[in-house]
């Protein structure tokens, strides 16, 4: 149901929480859809919808560039709002969220409010108790911090491989350029759509509904790659340790398995369980060559069934045993060489042992 609000009709109002270090392009993204969705022309005045920073004091809150965001309104003055959204940013060098941010959060989530976590948001709106059983929206690359933060969370119930997930009154979003999509989808619900979409124009960005649009990971795959392989292929490595099946896999995209085949075929030239053993065995070599987890424990989290079962197809791929490929990948390290990267049945490689740093930096373990 959508409404266009005219001159006797109240502004959709959203009240924004900046976390510390918080993502700048998270919040201008979510922001000039709304500036542009709100009035005709070039004025930008909150007609159909307005904004308003609310925090905790009146202190500007620094964002992970550097630049900082004051505040135009504390908490307890900020009145009420339809939407709260709280953005975030980073993880591990972030000062700890306030309790009076988490229990306005919290009682937030007891009103008539639709909850809204942007990029690392979703983690706060967690910490606060407010997501109960929702479905959650992270970023592939803190899907693994999730888990090991909240390990009660059932993977089910956390996406990955989406830009944005509505559950409700509770919406999540992967953040950076997802949070475009997520402020274009949550107007949509109330003006015009055609509104909507001028805005969008004028950000130079296209496609109204990417609901079912994958997240910009995984590397090793060609731009034109079709959506549903690059979210089966993020999907394989959120499942390791429990590989999901190829009638699992296809169900969770909405299609058959037999077009799932022909598409994966299509873009990587191998099947689906042939692509997903490649990458267990890339996490394991990774793993082998960056912690210090036994070659059994490295098995279990990579969904092989016992240490001889990986080391069988360890063999086959690497030419060596987990053993070996350790011992040799701290003699490489010394001597500056790399090591080499199964290929799936012929299909692309995609990222090898060594690149999975890059994608996980600092990241030893998988939950």
């Amino acid at each position: 149901m959508t409404r266009t609000p005219s001159s006797d009709t109240a502004p959709l109002r959203f009240g924004i929480v900046l976390l510390p270090n918080f993502t700048l392009t998270a919040l201008s993204g979510f922001l000039d859809v709304l500036r542009l969705s709100s009035d005709e022309g070039d004025h930008s005045r909150p007609v159909r919808c307005t904004w308003q920073v609310i925090g905790e004091t009146l202190s500007p809150i620094r964002a992970s560039s550097g630049v900082h965001v004051s505040p135009s309104a504390r908490f307890d003055d900020a009145g009420q709002f339809e939407y709260i959204v709280v953005v975030g940013g980073l993880l591990h060098s972030s000062p700890e969220i306030s309790p009076a941010t988490l229990e306005f959060i919290r009682a937030a989530g007891k009103s008539e409010a639709t909850l809204v976590g942007v990029c690392t948001g979703a983690f706060a709106l967690m910490r606060a108790g407010v997501l109960n059983d929702a479905r959650i929206c992270v970023s592939w690359f803190h899907y693994w911090d999730f888990l090991e933060q909240f390990p009660h969370v059932t993977p089910e119930k956390l996406v990955a491989d989406r830009l944005y997930v509505f559950d409700h009154r509770r919406i999540t979003c992967s953040g950076g350029r997802a949070s475009i999509d997520v402020a274009a989808a949550i107007l949509t619900r109330h003006i015009d759509p055609s509104i909507v979409r001028k805005a969008l124009r004028i950000l130079q960005v296209e496609d109204l509904d990417r609901g079912n649009a994958p997240q910009p990971h995984p590397p090793g795959l060609a731009p034109a790659t079709h959506p549903k392989v690059k979210r089966a292929i993020l999907l394989m490595e959120q499942h390791l340790s429990h590989a999901l099946t190829v009638d699992e896999l296809a169900r969770k995209l909405d299609m058959s398995v037999r077009q799932l085949e022909r598409l994966f075929k299509e873009a990587t030239g191998s099947s689906p369980q042939a692509y997903a053993k490649a990458i267990r065995l890339r996490i394991a070599g990774w793993m082998l060559r960056h912690s210090d987890k036994t070659v059994s424990a490295i098995a279990s989290s990579c969904g092989f069934s016992d240490a001889s079962h990986m080391g069988r197809e360890f063999r086959n791929a690497y030419g060596l045993s987990p053993g070996a490929y350790r011992a040799a990948g701290s003699a490489g390290d010394a001597a500056g060489t790399s090591s080499a990267v199964p290929v799936a049945d012929g299909g692309v490689p995609g990222p090898g042992p060594d690149d999975y740093g890059e994608v996980y930096p600092g990241r030893t373990d998988f939950y």
